[in-house]
C-alpha cells in the first residue's frame, strides 16, 4: 500500500477541469498500480479493501516537518490560517479534516461522476458520514443523514438539523420539519452550543498541521494581536464554514417567464439553480446536460481534495476526502494525527484513523502526542495494526457487519426515487429511525418546500442523460432512463421548471424506436433481459411494508407511525447479515412492451405533447402579445373557385409550394407566437414537433399496411402539419428535416392512390378522416400557435373526385421529387430517389390509363356517324402526355419492365384512337380509312418498342408475353379490318390482299401456339382463326381470278395449305365446334370449285372423294357439338332461376342449325354428284364391254 495508489488509474470526468483552483493529478506521480487493492488480514480475519483515486487536487506530496520536543502547540506559527494547497480546505479553516459537510456534497460528487451513478457505486458521501455511520454501535453521539437514491446509488449527506432550524427560526422554512421533530423526536429542542474544550482541541490540531508543514523551519514570530485575535477568527470560520441551507426553489427574476414576477422580499438563491439552453440538434447524440458547471455553487460544488473510488468487501462507494496525505523519504504515504498523551485512544477514534488510512490507502500513520500543547513525542503505527491498539481494540469483521447491514436496511427501504429519506438516531439512543421527508412535506401546503427536491430532480437528469448517450450501445438500459426521466418530471413544478419538464418528455420520447424492426417488440427483446434486476410497482409498495420484522414500525405507534423503517438497537448492526436486503435496488426499469406500432407511436406523442405544454407554458401569453395594428387589414382566407380544385389549382398550389421550399433555403424565420429564434423554446419546440411528425409518419405508415386509407391521410396530415410549422420556426434546414417530407409527400401520394382504387368504401374512409383524438387536438393547438399549418393543404384533403385524387397523388410524388432536387439529397439517398420515381411513373401510368377509359367510354356514347369529339382529343392528348412522362421516368432509372408495360399502354391508347375513327361514316360506305392505318401503325411501333425495352423474354416473361399478344391482336385487327372493310377506292385489289397477307403473318409470328400457358388457348384460336381468314381470302381470289394460270395455282395451294393448318388447330380446341365444322364446310365449297375446272370424271370422282372424306371428318365437331348441347339440356331445373346466362357462350343455336343445313345440303350435292358420275362412267363402260 504505498503512495502509487495516489494516482488516478481512470481517466477524471468531463467537468473535472472546470472546477475553480483544482488540478488534475501531476504528471509526475506513478500510475503504475493505481487499480490495484489492498487486502488486510486481521486478527485471522479478513477484510477486503480497494480505493482507487478518481481525481484529486493535491499537490505532489512531501514529507512533513517533525516537530523537536517541547514545541509549544500553543503558540501559532506564522503560516497560521494563510491558504495552503498542502492542507487543502484545511487551509482556510481551524478545523483540519474534520471539517463539516456541506448539504450537497454527494451531489457535487455525483455531478462530476456522472457515470458511475446509478448502476456502478452503491453509495456516494462524504468519508465523515461514512465514518459516522460505521461508528453508530459503538457511539452514543446522534446522527442525522439525508438519504436520497438515484437507480441503485445511494447518495448521503449529512442533515444538520440544528443549522436547519436556526435558519427555520430566521426565514420561516422548513417549519413543517421543525414542528415534525419536536412533537415526535425533541419537544424541548434548543440550540447546543459547543465547549471551549472542543475550539481549543480545534485550534491546536490547526497549529499543529501548519507546523509540519512548514519544513523549512523559518518559522515567523507572531505579533500578539495575532494570537489573540485567533480565536475570534475561529469562531468566524467555523460559523462562515457551516453548512449552507438554500431556500426553496423559485425561478431566478432573470429567467422567470413571468415578466410582471417581482423578486422583491426574496433572498438571493445559494445555490443558483439557473438552467442553461438545451441543445437543438436532433440527434441524441447532441443532447447536453441542462446544468452548466459554472452555475455549481456553494453547497452543489465537488470541493474536496480527492475523490476515491473505494470497495469495502462487496459495497462500492464513492468517497470523497480532505485528509492530508504526507510522504516522502522513508514514508512514502502517512497521515499526522495529534493526541492528548493524558487520553488514551479509545475504540471510537481508533475505527476513525483506520478508516481514513483505508479509505486514502494510506498504509501508516505518524501520531504525535502531546502534553498540554507540548510536543512530547512521535510513534509509527502500520494501518493494520490500529485495531489491535491498547484501550482501541475492534473487529474489523464487525465493521464490515455494520457496513453491510446499513446497507441493507437502506437498500430495502430507500426505495422510492426521488425521494428524501431522512436517516436519524438521537443523541444516546440505540433506536435509528428512518423517515419520508418528501411523503411529509407533500402534507404541507406547499410540497415544494424540500430543498433536495431540485439537486435530486437534476441529478436524475443527468443521470438520464449520460446513459441516453450511450444508448445505443446498450438497450437494455432504456427501462432505467425512463424511470430516471418520469421520477424528475414527478419532483418538478410544471410552472416553475418548464425548461427541464420539456427536456426530460423529448428524451422519453427519443427512447421509444419509432422504426424499429417488429423482432424487437417480441418478449425475447433485450429491453426486456433485465428483469431479474427491476422491480415492479407491486414489488415497490412491498419494499416499504413491514416484511423484516427487526426493523419494521414497531407496535408503539405514538413515537412510530411516521417512520418507514426502524432499527431498535444499534446492536443488531454487528450480527452479520441481519439485515439482508431482501430487495435489490433497482429502478423499475421494465421497458414498456409495445405490442404494435399504434402504441408506440401514441406513447411518444403523450411525451411531446407535455414537452409542447412546457415550451409553450413559458412563452408570452397570448394577452401579452400586441395588439393588431387598426391601419394594417386583416388578410381573410378568401379563394378563387377556379383554384381550390382541379389540376389547374393543384399547379398554383405547387408553385406556391416550390416557391416556400426556395425560401426556406434561404432561412426565413416566422413565429406566430414571438418566439425568439435561438431561444430554449425555440431549439426544444423545434425537436419536439420534428419528433410528433416522424411519429405521425411511422402511424400513417401502420395505417396504410391495414388498408385503413381514411386514418392514414388523417395522420400523414397531422405529420404534414406538424412539419409545416417546424419550416416555419426553422432558421437552418437540415437536409435530413428535407428527406423527412420527402417521404412524408411520397406516403401521402400513396394514401391518396389508394383512396382513388377503393373508392367503394369511401364512407368509412371519410368517417376515419374526420375522427381526432383529444392527444391529436392538443398538439394540433400547439402547432397553431407557431403556423396556420396550411403549407400541405392541397395534398391532405380528402376528394370524392377519382381524377383530382389521382392528381393530387401525382403532385405529391412530383413535389417530393422536387425536394430531392435540393442539397443533393438525389445522390444522398439513391434508394428513395428510385422509389419516388417508379411511384410517378406508376401514378402517370394510373391517370393515363384513367383519361384513356374516359375517352373510349366516349367513344361507345358516340352516335356511329357522327366524327371524333374535341372532347376525346383532348382526353388522348392528356393520356398520351401522361404515358409519355411515366415512359421517361422508368427509362432514367433503368426499370425496362416498368417502361414496356407503359408503351404498351401507349400502345393501346393507339389503337382506342384508331377505333374512334373506324366509327365515323356511313357503314353501308364503310372502307378502311387512312386515319386507322396511322393510329394502328403507330400502336404496333409502340409495342415493338415495348419489346426492345424488354430484350429478352428471359427478363420478365408475363411482360413479354402480354406485349406479343397485344402485338398480335393490333396487326391481326389491322389485317381483319382491311379484309372486311378493304380500301377499294384507293388501293388496288392486289395491294389490299397482299398487306392483309403480311399483316396477319405477322399477327401469327407473334402467336405462341406451342407455349403451354394460360393463353395458349387463345393463341391456338387466334392462329386457326388467321388461317381460316388466309384460306378464305386465296379461295375468293381463286373464284374471281382470271388469266394467270401461275397465280391461279399459288393461290390454290396456299388455300389449301391455310385451310388444313386451321382445321388441325380448331381440332385441338374443344370450345370451336361451329368453326371447325365451318372450315371444313369451306374445304367441301373449295373442292366443288376445284370440281368445276375440271374435265374427266375419274379427276373428278377423285375430287368428289376428297370431299365426302372430309365431310366425314366433320364427325368430331359433331360430337363436340352434341357434348355441349346434352349439358345444356340436363342442367337441374333450380338453375332456371339464377339469372339467365348462356351455358356455352361460344355455341350458337342459330349458327349451329345454319350449317347442318349447309352441311346437308352439300352432303346430298356430293353424293348426287357421286351416283351421276358412276352412273356416267358405269354406262361409258358397258357401251364398250
Amino acid at each position: 500500500m504505498g503512495d502509487s495508489k495516489e494516482a488516478g488509474a481512470e481517466s477524471p470526468p468531463a467537468g473535472a477541469a472546470a472546477r475553480g483552483g483544482l488540478s488534475l493529478l501531476s504528471q509526475g506521480e506513478p500510475e503504475e498500480s493505481s487499480a490495484q487493492g489492498s487486502a488486510l488480514f486481521l486478527g485471522g480475519n479478513e477484510v477486503k479493501s480497494r480505493a482507487v483515486v478518481k481525481y484529486s487536487s493535491a499537490p505532489p506530496r512531501t514529507a512533513f516537518a517533525r516537530l523537536e520536543e517541547k514545541t509549544d502547540l500553543k503558540l501559532p506559527p506564522a503560516n497560521w490560517l494563510r491558504e495552503s494547497a498542502k492542507l487543502g480546505p484545511a487551509g482556510t479553516t481551524i478545523l483540519g479534516n474534520s471539517k463539516k459537510s456541506k448539504p450537497f456534497s454527494s451531489f457535487g460528487m455525483a455531478y462530476d461522476f456522472i457515470d458511475s451513478v446509478g448502476n456502478d457505486v452503491d453509495v456516494v458521501s462524504d468519508s465523515e458520514n461514512i465514518k459516522k455511520l460505521l461508528k453508530i454501535p459503538y457511539s452514543k453521539s446522534h446522527v442525522s443523514m439525508a438519504v436520497h437514491r438515484i437507480g441503485r446509488t445511494l447518495l448521503l449527506d449529512e442533515l444538520d438539523i440544528q443549522e436547519l432550524f436556526m435558519r427555520s427560526s430566521q426565514t420561516g422554512d422548513w417549519t413543517w420539519l421543525k414542528e415534525f421533530y419536536q412533537r415526535l423526536i425533541d419537544q424541548k429542542w434548543q440550540r447546543k452550543k459547543k465547549s471551549k474544550e472542543h475550539w481549543y482541541q480545534k485550534a491546536i490540531l490547526s497549529k499543529f498541521l501548519y507546523y509540519s508543514i512548514n519544513g523549512d523551519g523559518a518559522a515567523q514570530p507572531v505579533p500578539s494581536a495575532a494570537e489573540q485575535q485567533g480565536p475570534s477568527s475561529s469562531d468566524q470560520a467555523t460559523d462562515s464554514d457551516g453548512a449552507s441551507w438554500p431556500a426553496p426553489f423559485e425561478m431566478p427574476s432573470s429567467v422567470s417567464e413571468d415578466p410582471s414576477a417581482s423578486s422583491q422580499g426574496s433572498e438571493p438563491l445559494e445555490p443558483s439553480y439557473i438552467v442553461g439552453h438545451v441543445a437543438s440538434a436532433p440527434k441524441e447524440q447532441n443532447l447536453t446536460t441542462l446544468f452548466n458547471d459554472g452555475e455549481n455553487s456553494q453547497g452543489l460544488k465537488n470541493d474536496f481534495v480527492r475523490n476515491i473510488l473505494w470497495t469495502f468487501e462487496d459495497i462500492h462507494m464513492l468517497v470523497g476526502s480532505n485528509m492530508p496525505i504526507f510522504g516522502g523519504g522513508r514514508y512514502p504515504a502517512v497521515s499526522l494525527r495529534l493526541r492528548d498523551n493524558n487520553k488514551p485512544i479509545n475504540v471510537l477514534t481508533g475505527i476513525d484513523y483506520w478508516l481514513d488510512n483505508l479509505i486514502c490507502n494510506v498504509p501508516e500513520l505518524v501520531m504525535c502526542f502531546h502534553v498540554n500543547g507540548i510536543v512530547q513525542k512521535y510513534e509509527m503505527i502500520k494501518t493494520e495494526e490500529i485495531p489491535n491498539l491498547e484501550n482501541s481494540n475492534f473487529s474489523t469483521k464487525v465493521i464490515k457487519d455494520i457496513a453491510q447491514n446499513i446497507l441493507s436496511f437502506l437498500k430495502s427501504n430507500c426505495t422510492k426515487e426521488g425521494h428524501t429519506y431522512w436517516l436519524f438516531k438521537a443523541s444516546g439512543s440505540d433506536i435509528v429511525k428512518l423517515y419520508d421527508l418528501t411523503t411529509l412535506c407533500e402534507e404541507t401546503e406547499d410540497k415544494y418546500q424540500n430543498p433536495f427536491t431540485m439537486p435530486v430532480a437534476i441529478l436524475l437528469y443527468k443521470v438520464a442523460c449520460n446513459m441516453m448517450m450511450k444508448k445505443n450501445q446498450n438497450k437494455k438500459h432504456y427501462g432505467t432512463i425512463r424511470t430516471l426521466l418520469l421520477n424528475c418530471v414527478k419532483l418538478l413544478d410544471k410552472s416553475r421548471h418548464p425548461q427541464i419538464i420539456a427536456s426530460a418528455n423529448y428524451m422519453l420520447s427519443e427512447l421509444f424506436q419509432l422504426d424499429e424492426p417488429k423482432k424487437e417488440e417480441s418478449s425475447e427483446s433485450p429491453l426486456n433481459e433485465n428483469s431479474d434486476e427491476s422491480y415492479s410497482e407491486e414489488e415497490e409498495e412491498l419494499a416499504d411494508s413491514d416484511e423484516n420484522g427487526s426493523y419494521g414500525t414497531g407496535s408503539d405507534p405514538s413515537d412510530d407511525n411516521k417512520a418507514v423503517a426502524i432499527i431498535k438497537s444499534v446492536g443488531e448492526l454487528s450480527v452479520p447479515e441481519k439485515y439482508k436486503s431482501i430487495h435489490q435496488i433497482r429502478p423499475s426499469c421494465t421497458f414498456p412492451v409495445c405490442h404494435d406500432t399504434e402504441e408506440r407511436c401514441r406513447l411518444v406523442l403523450s411525451y411531446v405533447l407535455e414537452g409542447l405544454k412546457s415550451v409553450d407554458s413559458s412563452i408570452k401569453k397570448e394577452s401579452d402579445l400586441p395588439a393588431a395594428d387598426p391601419n394594417t387589414p386583416i388578410p381573410l382566407k378568401y379563394e378563387d373557385e377556379s383554384t381550390r380544385g382541379g389540376p389547374e389549382g393543384l399547379e398554383k398550389q405547387m408553385a406556391l409550394f416550390l416557391d416556400k421550399m426556395g425560401s426556406l433555403q434561404k432561412g426565413n424565420y416566422s413565429s406566430q407566437s414571438g418566439m425568439i429564434p435561438g431561444s430554449w423554446q425555440h431549439k426544444m419546440k423545434l425537436q419536439l414537433i420534428l419528433k410528433s411528425s416522424k411519429a405521425y409518419y411511422v402511424l400513417s405508415d401502420a395505417a396504410m399496411s391495414l388498408q385503413k386509407y381514411g386514418r392514414a391521410l388523417r395522420y400523414i396530415k397531422l405529420a404534414l402539419q406538424s412539419h409545416d410549422t417546424y419550416c416555419c420556426l426553422c432558421t437552418n434546414m437540415l437536409s435530413e428535416v428535407l428527406l423527412f417530407l420527402s417521404q412524408y409527400l411520397t406516403l401521402c401520394g400513396d394514401i391518396q392512390l389508394m383512396l382513388a382504387q377503393n373508392a367503394n368504401n369511401r364512407a368509412a374512409h371519410l368517417e376515419e378522416f374526420n375522427y381526432q383524438t383529444k392527444e391529436d387536438q392538443e398538439i394540433l393547438h400547439s402547432l397553431h400557435r407557431e403556423s396556420p399549418c396550411q403549407g400541405f393543404a392541397w395534398a391532405t384533403d380528402l376528394s370524392t373526385d377519382l381524377e383530382s385524387q389521382l392528381s393530387v397523388s401525382c403532385k405529391c410524388y412530383e413535389a417530393a421529387n422536387e425536394i430531392l432536387q435540393f442539397s443533393d439529397l438525389k445522390s444522398q439517398n439513391p434508394e428513395h430517389y428510385v422509389q419516388v420515381l417508379k411511384r410517378m411513373g406508376n401514378i402517370r401510368n394510373e391517370i393515363g390509363v384513367f383519361y384513356m377509359n374516359q375517352a373510349a367510354a366516349l367513344q361507345s356514347e358516340r352516335v356511329v356517324s357522327k366524327s371524333v369529339s374535341t372532347a376525346e382529343q383532348q382526353l388522348w392528348k392528356k393520356s398520351f402526355s401522361c404515358f409519355e412522362k411515366g415512359i421517361h421516368n422508368f427509362e432514367s432509372i433503368d426499370d425496362a419492365t416498368n417502361a414496356a408495360l407503359l408503351l404498351c399502354n401507349t400502345g393501346r391508347l393507339m389503337r382506342i384512337c384508331a377505333q374512334a375513327h373506324c366509327g365515323a361514316g356511313d357503314e353501308f360506305k364503310r372502307e378502311f380509312s387512312p386515319e386507322e392505318g396511322l393510329y394502328y401503325n403507330k400502336a404496333v411501333d409502340y409495342y415493338l418498342k415495348a419489346l426492345r425495352s424488354l430484350g429478352t423474354r428471359d427478363l420478365h416473361p408475363a411482360v413479354w408475353d402480354s406485349v406479343n399478344w397485344e402485338l398480335s391482336t393490333t396487326y391481326f385487327t389491322m389485317a381483319t379490318l382491311q379484309q372486311d372493310y378493304a380500301p377499294l377506292s384507293r388501293k388496288a385489289q392486289e395491294q389490299i390482299e397482299k398487306e392483309v397477307s403480311e399483316a396477319m403473318m405477322k399477327s401469327l409470328k407473334h402467336c405462341d401456339v406451342d407455349s403451354v400457358s394460360a393463353r395458349q388457348p387463345l393463341c391456338q384460336y387466334r392462329a386457326a382463326t388467321i388461317h381460316h381468314r388466309l384460306a378464305s381470302m386465296y379461295h375468293s381470289c381463286l373464284r374471281n381470278q382470271v388469266g394467270d394460270e401461275h397465280l391461279r395455282k399459288q393461290h390454290r395451294v396456299l388455300a389449301d395449305l391455310h385451310y388444313s393448318k386451321a382445321v388441325k388447330l380448331f381440332q385441338l380446341l374443344k370450345d370451336a365446334p361451329c368453326e371447325l365444322l365451318r372450315v371444313q364446310l369451306e374445304r367441301v365449297a373449295f373442292a366443288e370449285f376445284q370440281m368445276t375446272s375440271q374435265n374427266s370424271n375419274v379427276g373428278k370422282l377423285k375430287t368428289l372423294s376428297g370431299a365426302l372424306d372430309i365431310m366425314v371428318r366433320t364427325k368430331h365437331a359433331f360430337q363436340l357439338i352434341r357434348k355441349e348441347l346434352v349439358e345444356e339440356f340436363d342442367q337441374p331445373k333450380s338453375d332456371e332461376s339464377a339469372p339467365a346466362a348462356d351455358p356455352s357462350p361460344g355455341l350458337s343455336r342459330e349458327e349451329v342449325i345454319k350449317l347442318l343445313s349447309i352441311f346437308e345440303s352439300r352432303l346430298s350435292f356430293l353424293l348426287l354428284q357421286s351416283i351421276k358420275l358412276l352412273s356416267s362412267t358405269k354406262k361409258k363402260m358397258s357401251r364398250y364391254t
